[in-house]
């Protein structure tokens, strides 16, 4: 896979150098390729920014050097190649585990991380009519820019690459993962010794018995998932569910409501 970022603060993609991402780099499973946006600008002060139209707050970015930059970096790729452009902004659609499979499956990804109040909207319509574009947000809250983004979304996305991990099943079982794991969190996880100040892992982890086993973290997760986001046992889909999933629902008072969706006993009963 190829991934080009063009930021003004090349220094910032550092991050990319370490961990699981550096040694795919290192293998030659991931081509990554950082670009100062300021080379593409042509006066002496390497301007990108300027006064937003309308008025208000802050600068905007220019788009004769992003449209500069990002040419260059299309006019690189082999013929007939088309990135996906991937923009970071709070306005963007979610980044969910997902959509990171979605953009493992991509063979080039461009990633746009902004500053000041955002890039000139004319970028993103102009490529927009010519390759995949994504605007994609990593959560209700804004940034000083999008570096931070797009070394949180290449880290999902590099994870999910064949090779990337050691175990290849690693993240089969991660929270939010696409199958049974869709709308559940992961569940907690114990390592040696036994027993540490007192406490000790619960029972069936030592009981080599791989269904109950199974079916101990599985229901955890379930236990996690509504007591930190009840949100998703809300818009889990029933189907998903066999009995034992739906007595632990039960059990932890919940239950299916008639549109199908699931919502705590009390609340079943108010309606």
């Amino acid at each position: 896979m190829r991934l080009d970022v063009v930021t003004i603060f090349p220094e910032y993609l550092e991050p990319l150098n370490l961990s699981l991402v550096g040694k795919a780099r290192a293998r030659g499973q991931l081509d990554v390729r950082v670009h100062d946006l300021r080379k593409f600008t042509h006066d002496r002060h390497n301007t990108v920014d300027d006064t937003p139209y309308g008025g208000g707050p802050g600068m905007v970015m220019k788009p004769e050097p992003w449209g500069e930059a990002l040419d260059g970096i299309i006019a690189s790729g082999e013929a007939g190649e088309r990135p996906t452009l991937v923009v970071p902004t709070p306005s963007g659609r979610p980044f969910t585990q997902q959509l990171a499979v979605e953009l493992s499956g991509k063979p080039w990804l461009v990633f746009t991380p902004a500053r000041y109040e955002g890039i000139d909207r004319r970028v993103i319509e102009e490529y927009g009519e010519r390759f995949d574009v994504r605007e994609v947000s990593i959560g209700d809250y804004v940034l000083a820019g999008g570096e931070a983004p797009v070394l949180v979304m290449v880290e999902a996305v590099a994870r999910l690459l064949p090779g990337v991990l050691g175990n290849a099943a690693s993240h089969q079982d991660d929270s939010f993962a696409p199958g049974r794991m869709e709308s559940l969190l992961e569940g907690p996880v114990y390592t040696k010794p036994p027993e540490w100040r007192g406490r000790s892992i619960p029972e069936v982890l030592l009981s080599g018995h791989h269904g109950k086993i199974a079916r101990w973290r599985r229901d955890e997760a379930f236990r996690r998932t509504a007591a930190n986001r009840p949100d998703l046992i809300e818009g889990c889909d029933p189907a998903a569910l066999d009995k034992h999933d739906r007595r632990i629902l039960s059990e932890l008072g919940w239950r299916e409501l008639p549109d199908g969706r699931f919502g705590r006993q009390r609340q079943a009963v108010e309606e």
